[in-house]
């Protein structure tokens, strides 16, 4: 097992890495930008090293500079979490050529299904059913439209190296395609560095599910049955639960069967993610593979009991998977909500800032993976995501209820949040249904009304000044000017303990 492992992440993942590591027993390393210093990533830490400026390009997507440091402080492994290097097949070689192991999948799987151009041709050998369309890359516009033209519109054109909404353009009709086919392919460019794009059939309303694998160097690969992902904005995931509202028994098999297949026809190793496009008639079709730990597996672990970062660092380490298909069983329900440092009344504008004032929430059933504390300054600099706050229950109502009591013992002064989008979402009527699919929260937005901002911002100076007033007072109430400071005043439990004791005497 390894000794010391670096985490080349910040935020609330590299937390998530730590406290594995350290219940592992393992030392941990922390790196971090100029404006990380602070970050609560680096105080949990072991060890800490800074890597450049704020910017990415000078810190977290430095390849030389973070094997430098693994290599200089004697790190065994390193832990990419997810987005930055997460998925760059070269991090992974580099790792490798210099002696550090990469705690993730092959580089040769990663340019496999990094590529959704390559995986497509590839699960097309395999026989995995995939949404009609391109098999590989367009080279021009006149190529897209006859793929368009053969299977009918609308489709959509998605960059191969793509993901998060980039390069991706919904097409109606063939006077859309030229201009679609061009903006996507430059906005590819800009954001991968690699224009290609492909296109396929667009689903009306589709579900997006993902299966969870799990693959070890002796050939063993199982997955953890499905998470649902549907509530999105702008391709964005922001709430993901699992099991899925949708999914039965019979059909968490055949995906199940379908993910594995998949991760086998990559010679995957370490944790991955296979997502699926479905429909209401439970039918589904591979959409791509995720080479990487995802932002939303909390609701695996607390669904099937385990810990998915301990276990991707044992199978980097040698060994076998733990368990087998047949161990296998998912219970009760859990509903994670990605809460972020935005303005959804502003267009969901990042709000970066001093948090002035933390209340996290707990008690039963609540997972808080977090970030940030009270005093931070969030930097503008990287994706704004807060924590991610997950609720598990014995079923799916339990689960959204003990989520909506969270949220409202959640608040976060100094800034502004999208905790008051998810209170929306979770008491709607279809989502209570399950009735979901990629347009339900589009429609929420375009449809329900939302309170001014000045009200807002009202509620949250009430809100933290009762808060301040409770924590300092016990009971909120003014201290008495007479009361000696030396002397504590008896609580009210004190008080109505004694009178009791009184009465009972009389």
């Amino acid at each position: 097992m390894f000794k010391k492992i670096l985490v080349a992440n910040r935020g609330e993942i590299a937390v998530r890495v730590i406290r594995a590591c350290r219940e592992m027993g393992i030392t941990t390393v922390a790196v971090y930008s100029d404006v990380d210093r602070a970050a609560l990533h680096v105080r949990r830490a072991d060890e800490a090293y800074h890597i450049g400026q704020a910017a990415a390009s000078e810190s977290y997507l430095s390849i030389s500079k973070i094997i430098e440091t693994a290599k200089r402080c004697g790190a065994d492994a390193i832990h990419p979490g997810y987005g930055f290097l997460s998925e760059r097949a070269g991090f992974a070689r580099a790792c490798r050529e210099r002696g550090v192991v990469f705690i993730g999948p092959t580089p040769e799987s990663m340019e496999l299904m990094g590529s959704k151009t390559r995986a497509r041709q590839a699960m097309q050998q395999a026989g995995i059913p995939f949404v009609p369309g391109s098999a590989g890359g367009l080279a021009t516009a006149d190529e897209a439209a006859k793929v368009a033209g053969s299977i009918g519109y609308p489709v959509m054109i998605k960059a191969a190296a793509g993901g998060g909404g980039k390069g991706m353009r919904l097409v109606h009709s063939a006077a859309e395609l030229k201009s679609a086919f061009e903006s996507a392919s430059s906005e590819a460019l800009r954001s991968f560095g690699d224009g290609e794009v492909y296109l396929e059939k667009f689903i009306e309303n589709p579900r997006h599910i993902e299966i969870q694998i799990l693959a070890d160097q002796h050939g063993n690969c199982i997955h953890l049955g499905e998470r649902e992902c549907s509530v999105q904005r702008r391709h964005q995931k922001v709430v993901e639960e699992s099991p899925s509202p949708l999914v039965d028994e019979a059909m968490r098999a055949r995906m199940g069967e379908v993910a594995v297949r998949v991760g086998k026809a990559a010679g995957y190793v370490n944790a991955g993610t296979v997502e699926f496009l479905a429909d209401n008639q439970r039918n589904f079709f591979f959409l791509e593979m995720n080479t990487r730990l995802q932002v939303e597996h909390p609701v695996t672990e607390l669904v099937y009991g385990l810990d998915l970062v301990q276990l991707q660092i044992r199978i980097a380490a040698g060994e076998k998977l733990p368990l087998r298909q047949e161990d296998v069983r998912p219970r009760g329900h859990a509903i994670e909500c990605r809460v972020y440092a935005e303005d959804p009344e502003n267009n969901f504008f990042p709000s970066p800032g001093k948090i002035t004032r933390l209340m996290v929430p707990s008690g039963p059933g609540i997972r808080d993976d977090s970030g940030v504390y009270e005093g931070w300054t969030v930097p503008l600099d990287y994706d704004p995501m807060l924590s991610k706050l997950i609720a598990f229950g014995a079923t799916r109502e339990q689960a959204r209820t003990r989520l909506l009591r969270a949220l409202d013992e959640y608040f976060v002064g100094g800034i502004r949040t999208n905790l008051g989008l998810f209170r929306r979402i979770l008491r709607d009527e279809r989502f209570v249904s399950g009735d979901l699919n990629t347009g339900f929260l589009d429609r929420i937005l375009s449809s329900t009304p939302q309170p001014k901002a000045e009200a807002r911002d009202d509620l949250r100076l009430i809100a933290a000044i009762g808060a301040a007033l409770f924590q300092n007072n016990g009971n909120g109430s003014k201290p008495k000017a007479q009361e000696s400071s030396a002397a504590k005043p008896t609580s009210n439990w004190k008080k109505m303990a004694r009178e009791e004791a009184l009465r009972g005497s009389e």
